[in-house]
């Protein structure tokens, strides 16, 4: 069964840290890129980051660079973020997606491959 599984949410006040996880079942994970997206209330999904599938190269959305950390730990099928100086509007669902690929990082820059979901953790940051 194909599935991926996220754990690690919260709530926590402005200028914390929580660490994501995100545990992948049912599928060749070595060979797929992965994303971190959430999404708030009333508010469009947005790209938080993405990452190669050997784990070596990663992107992030303006909003979060230099503030998380995506990575990968293939031998266990598992993706994190590392989330730190959270503020407010970083409060949102945040899921994990997969997409398969041939090792080409721009296949991962396209949003439209990962067509693998999980169901998402919240995150709430307070002021």
């Amino acid at each position: 069964q194909v599935q991926l599984r996220e754990s690690g949410g919260g709530s926590v006040q402005a200028g914390g840290s929580l660490r994501l996880s995100c545990v992948a079942s049912g599928i060749a994970y070595a060979r797929y890129c992965m994303a971190w997206f959430r999404q708030a209330p009333g508010k469009e999904r947005e790209r938080v980051a993405i990452i190669s599938s050997g784990g070596g190269t990663a992107s992030y959305a303006d909003s979060v660079q230099g503030r998380f950390t995506v990575s990968r730990f293939n031998a266990e099928n598992t993706l994190y973020l590392q989330m730190n100086s959270l503020k407010p509007e970083d409060t949102a669902n945040y899921y994990c997606a997969g997409g398969s690929n041939t090792g080409v990082w721009s296949q991962c820059r396209d949003l439209q491959r990962y067509n693998i979901w999980g169901q998402g953790t919240q995150v709430t940051v307070s002021s």
